[in-house]
């Protein structure tokens, strides 16, 4: 238990003190939004490298990790979209399946694996990582696109998910931290020690940006249907999915396993709001699925880890 609190109140602290100065005003409205973009765009993408860029490929190829993370998503997005109800619209019922599988593995996921399992977690981690933010995110583009009927054609949704995620930093962090792999080039220390300090910076200010979009006022709106359903799947239904299928399926490595259930634990992160802004869904709810998962997640992610050790 002394370990659980060791590696969990550093990152606590860091969303409460975020979450202070915002409600203080020492940080400004446009914080949250800002730090954000510091992490996205520099920091998130120069950790990322810097994992891809070290590792070889035997590391990287672990398609048994990739299928219990990514099935637990399937799975539970299905079942969360037939338990949802039926008259909803249909875009907005995917983004809350969205809001019950998009876990916070970048801003949360990494800094945690690494405080609780080392250095060995950052690979699984980041291909997490990559899974959430890239693939499902990708995918929830192409179901809103066809659920606001912007794109008459199935093949325009995917052409304009496709150019999405070709913009994403953390895919071409991906990319060319993959192409210097390859290349078997050691790193000049000067740039070495630039991504070091950028990367280094990922994990604190990703918390402080959670802790001051939490104590920014909720949008104004009420939910259409109970957010429940949607935590419970996201905080109890997800992660037994993917320990069911990582520890007793594929008998994963216990780094790897841990990683994947622990990844999948966490509160529901940013995409699911970002989608809801950009698509003119309901903002509101998705801001309070973010908030209620975050908050209920400071018990129950604890409560997971003390289960896998």
């Amino acid at each position: 238990m002394t370990a659980i609190v060791d590696s969990f109140f550093p990152l606590l602290a860091l969303i409460l003190l975020g979450w202070f100065l915002r409600r203080r005003n020492l940080l400004g409205a446009g914080a949250a939004r800002e730090l954000t973009v510091f992490v996205v765009w520099l920091a998130l993408p120069s950790l990322l490298f810097e994992a891809i860029a070290g590792a070889s490929w035997a590391q990287l190829w672990q398609p048994q990790f990739v299928i219990a993370y990514a099935g637990a998503m399937v799975v539970t997005f299905v079942l969360t979209f037939w338990c949802l109800p039926k008259a909803a619209p249909f875009a907005d019922r995917c983004l809350d399946c969205f809001g019950a599988t998009y876990a916070n593995s970048g801003f949360i996921g990494i800094p945690l694996s690494q405080l609780l399992l080392g250095k060995e977690a950052l690979i699984p981690a980041t291909i997490a990582t990559l899974l959430t933010a890239v693939l499902l995110f990708a995918v929830g583009i192409v179901m809103l696109e066809l659920g606001a009927g912007s794109s008459t054609r199935p093949l325009g949704s995917i052409a304009k998910a496709g150019r999405a995620v070709a913009r994403n930093p953390l895919v071409v962090a991906t990319v060319l931290g993959g192409l210097w792999s390859a290349s078997g080039w050691t790193m000049p220390q000067a740039p070495h020690r630039l991504l070091e300090l950028l990367a280094g910076a990922a994990g604190p200010c990703a918390l402080v940006s959670i802790g001051a979009l939490l104590a920014q006022p909720a949008p104004a709106g009420k939910a259409a249907t109970p957010l429940m359903p949607l935590v419970v799947a996201k905080l109890v239904v997800l992660p037994a999915i993917c320990a069911l299928l990582a520890i007793k399926v594929f008998a994963l490595p216990p780094v790897w396993a841990t990683t994947a259930v622990l990844l999948n634990a966490l509160p529901t992160g940013t995409g699911p709001f970002m989608l809801a802004e950009f698509y003119g869904r309901d903002v509101a709810r998705a801001s309070r699925v973010m908030f209620v998962t975050t908050i209920l997640s400071l018990v129950t992610v604890p409560l997971c880890i003390a289960l896998l050790r």
